[in-house]
This record gives structure tokens, sequence and C-alpha cells, in this order.
């Protein structure tokens, strides 16, 4: 005779003393989501904030060769385009400018820069552009403002290497800035043509 033997599991339940959940609890569940959000939300406004970035980078990039190309179009020559010796055949140096080396006409002369009673509309050579600066962005006429951007224009000379003259050879460096964001670009000009005129 075969006897079984069974056990019988019985789960006792308990009465609970309290049902629901803390304040303990409850009050890090919402100092954890609150971290949660907070984070979450930081990064949301950094990016929503960085992603005008590259339209100003692109506008600052497109203005400042704008204008490195308006200032690398002029003629470089030896004398001011509007010396009767500027295209002469002869003219080899500023020496044959009227006024001589250092004369008024000179476009090699230091300080580089404008001739007196010049404005950008009348420029007629890339050294006078030095020293040029736009505090509203607009076009050579002064039309179509492009507000909140600003330039400067500087040119110096830059022997690029010893067998072209100092005065053969300009760096120029245009600098756009939007609030406290810049952005340079620089050329560079050789005299290839010294009596080419517009």
């Amino acid at each position: 005779m075969c006897i079984e033997a069974r056990s019988v599991n019985r789960v006792r339940v308990l009465p609970r003393s309290q049902a629901g959940i803390s304040l303990i609890e409850l009050i890090m569940f919402i100092v954890i989501v609150s971290i949660g959000v907070v984070g979450i939300l930081t990064v949301f406004n950094l990016t929503v904030q960085k992603s005008a970035d590259p339209q100003v980078r692109k506008q600052m990039l497109a203005i400042a060769e704008a204008l490195l190309e308006e200032v690398e179009f002029k003629p470089f020559t030896f004398c001011d385009p509007t010396d009767p010796n500027a295209g002469l055949a002869t003219t080899l140096s500023s020496a044959q400018c009227t006024g001589g080396t250092n004369g008024p006409n000179d476009e090699s002369k230091l300080p580089l820069g404008p001739e007196a009673g010049e404005t950008r509309a009348t420029y007629d050579n890339v050294s006078d552009y030095n020293g040029f600066s736009l505090a509203t962005v607009s076009d050579i006429n002064g039309l179509n403002p492009i507000t909140g951007y600003s330039a400067t224009i500087s040119v110096t000379q830059q022997q690029l290497e010893a067998s072209i003259p100092l005065d053969a050879s300009l760096r120029i460096t245009v600098t756009v800035t939007h609030g406290s964001d810049s952005l340079s670009l620089s050329g560079y000009r050789l005299r290839y043509a010294p009596r080419s005129l517009p």
C-alpha cells in the first residue's frame, strides 16, 4: 500500500498597514523627474540657440567674400589711376608718378589708404581700402544695408618671397562682425599688371 504525502502550500496574507506610496517616495519621484526634465530642456534650449549660428556664419562669410572680391578687382598700379602717367608704358615704378616716389599719386606710399576726398564709391586702387570700415554692411553705393553686421578692411604690404619686391604684393584682410562673433578672410593681390587701368 502506498501512502501519498501531500503538502499544501498555503499563503498567508498579512494585512497591510498602509496602501499607496509614502510621502518620501513621492518627493523622491518628483525630484528625479525634475532633474531629468531640466536636463532635457537645457539640451533643447542650446540646440535651438545654436541652430541659428550656421545661418549667421554663412551670412558673415558671404559678406567677407563680397568685400574681398570688391577690393581685389580694383587696379593695383604704381600711380593713382587718375595720374596721367599711370597707364604709360614707361611707368615701371612709382618714381614716374606725378610727384615722384612718396608723392601724392604714389599708391605704394605708407601708410596705405585713400587719397583726400575719396570715398568707397570712388576708390580706384586696392590700397585705398586700407582702414576702411562699415558700421552697417551695404553695397558699394550705400544701398541695401544688412543690419547687425559690421566690417573692417586692412591692406598691408607683405613680401611673399624674396624675388617679389615688398611693394608688389598686398595682403587684404576683411573682418566681419555680428554681435560678439567675428570672421576674418584674407587674400593676396600681386602687381602683375602695373599699368592696367579700368
